[in-house]
């Protein structure tokens, strides 16, 4: 699992409850020495990796949150280095208070800095074109999740699975790239890893599956995803994973090819 830099439980307490592979997404803030604080707990605690988003310099115009006046919940990574309290009464208190936390000076240059402080391999979420992916090579970056942010951060925002092949072939195999964004079937977990991806994330279904059912939920929703994965790759002919391949699937730019 990828536990969010806004997480309402502390680093600390998810590693003590389960031994299972964490990661740790990272927003870069202003105040540098809380974030460098924060990967070192991260190190501290057994995660194996960093997650670092790229795509949130600033919170993207989310209207449903402006109308709903919504209330940042507390975030425990936090408590007794930041203060995570905002006076508004104008829409949003998450957007209020990424406004004045968040570093939107973050470019290439800092992938060199987090790297000086962790030995954790870094990952970067939120890239979308060949050339941020050529460019993320370049930085020594150990691996690329193609993600839009749930569509949440940019209107018209290509589909995440309609990027993934441009961001595979950029790569070339140089590092992993993960696939982030629309996964509520098993098949759509075929198709990502058909067309290159080593592993998807999913984040909506979980919560879906959590809201509905606590842990009972979210395990259901885990084993269903498993399943239909299942299913797909048996109805396919696929006894492994290793066995999916790119003639499996059919995107739009190829019935364009085969038209010219």
């Amino acid at each position: 699992m990828i536990l969010s830099n806004m997480s309402t439980c502390t680093v600390e307490e998810v590693a003590s409850s389960c031994n299972a592979v964490r990661f740790f997404q990272l927003y870069v803030l202003k105040r540098r020495d809380i974030s460098a604080q924060i990967v070192h707990r991260v190190e501290k605690n057994g995660y194996k990796a960093i997650v670092l988003t790229v795509d949130t310099p600033r919170l993207g115009r989310r209207e449903a949150d402006i109308k709903n006046r919504m209330v940042a919940p507390q975030l425990r990574n936090f408590e007794g280095l930041l203060s995570t309290e905002v006076d508004t009464d104008k829409g949003s208190n998450l957007e209020a208070l990424i406004k004045g936390i968040y570093d939107t000076s973050l470019s290439w240059e800092d992938i060199g800095w987090l790297k000086s402080i962790t030995n954790l391999p870094i990952l970067i979420k939120g890239v979308l074109t060949h050339e941020n992916a050529r460019k993320a090579v370049e930085v020594g970056v150990a691996g690329i999740v193609v993600s839009n942010h749930g569509a949440r951060q940019l209107d018209y925002t290509p589909a995440t699975i309609s990027v993934l092949e441009e961001v595979v072939h950029a790569v070339g195999g140089r590092v992993p790239v993960l696939f982030d964004g629309g996964v509520r079937r098993g098949t759509d977990v075929f198709k990502a890893l058909a067309l290159g991806a080593q592993a998807v994330l999913v984040g909506r279904p979980v919560v879906y599956g959590l809201a509905a059912n606590g842990e009972r939920g979210v395990r259901r929703v885990i084993e269903m995803l498993k399943d239909e994965f299942e299913l797909t790759m048996a109805l396919s002919g696929c006894p492994n994973v290793k066995d999916i391949t790119r003639s499996h699937v059919t995107t739009e730019f190829d019935k364009l090819r085969s038209m010219l």
